[in-house]
């Protein structure tokens, strides 16, 4: 798409993924574009990007794969940039990125995955909602929606993950702050809490348990939280869900601990 190209909003709604090259993100940006949405990719890596955009077919055309480092400032004002020179506007905004460090005590916890953790799910989540906002309070009409990723545990940590507890109950203060400080601006924000996927490979899923032991938890197919990003995406701005959990029937969320 060259510079000159601008897509109505009345012809497509204009949505940015990031973490678009795999797993929810993926699944998410496909089912934007198989329901009629632009979609700017956002990702580290440009090759998923693309196969991103490759798997959505006869939609590829709307796909805009950008590579970005979510947590670095510069990138993320550049590619806020493109999205405002290509389309000029954005109606939807869904932080997905996210990254983690293997289960262990906090005392084994080193700073340099603390903070590369930190700058992925909390700075880089925080970066794009901000260049969202100053678009969606600009732009005519006025508006728009952000849905953050945040986990289960944003609200329920598992053992001997500190670091990861940390940045989705991070997360989920930004839903807040967002969802309150949007109103004014008919920017609507709620937040998506995803339980355990089926890995793309395959296999089992075994997580650690209150107890310290390992156990093979439920998995569901990625296309259920897909769906839901969808029906969320398109609610009329008047509407808002801010809060809402996709998971597994039996995985042990309530009750954890």
């Amino acid at each position: 798409m060259n510079s000159s190209e601008t897509i109505p909003r009345e012809n497509s709604n204009i949505a940015v993924v990031t973490g678009a090259g795999s797993g929810i993100g993926r699944a998410s940006s496909l089912a934007l574009l198989a329901n009629g949405w632009s979609v700017v990719l956002v990702g580290r890596r440009k090759s998923a990007l693309e196969e991103t955009a490759r798997l959505s077919g006869d939609a590829s055309s709307r796909a805009v794969p950008i590579p970005t480092d979510i947590g670095k400032p510069d990138e993320v004002a550049t590619l806020f940039d493109k999205v405002k020179q290509h389309f000029d506007r954005l109606d939807f905004l869904f932080n997905n990125a996210g990254d983690n460090v293997p289960s262990m005590p906090i005392e084994d916890v080193t700073y340099a995955d603390w903070q590369r953790v930190v700058q992925t799910n909390v700075t880089g989540s925080f970066l794009c909602a901000q260049h969202a906002f100053r678009l969606m309070k600009m732009q005519n009409p006025m508006g728009g929606r952000i849905v953050n990723n945040g986990a289960p545990s944003a609200h329920i940590p598992r053992p001997d993950a500190t670091t990861y507890t940390v940045t989705r109950h991070a997360i989920t203060g930004l839903t807040k702050a967002l969802s309150l400080d949007g109103r004014k601006y008919d920017i609507a924000c709620g937040q998506i809490d995803v339980g355990n996927v089926e890995p793309p490979e395959g296999g089992q899923h075994a997580a650690k348990q209150a107890d310290g032991t390992l156990a093979v938890e439920p998995t569901m197919d990625v296309k259920y939280v897909a769906n839901m990003l969808v029906i969320m995406a398109n609610m009329p701005l008047e509407v808002n869900v801010q809060s809402v959990f996709v998971m597994p029937t039996k995985m042990p969320f309530i009750g954890r601990g």
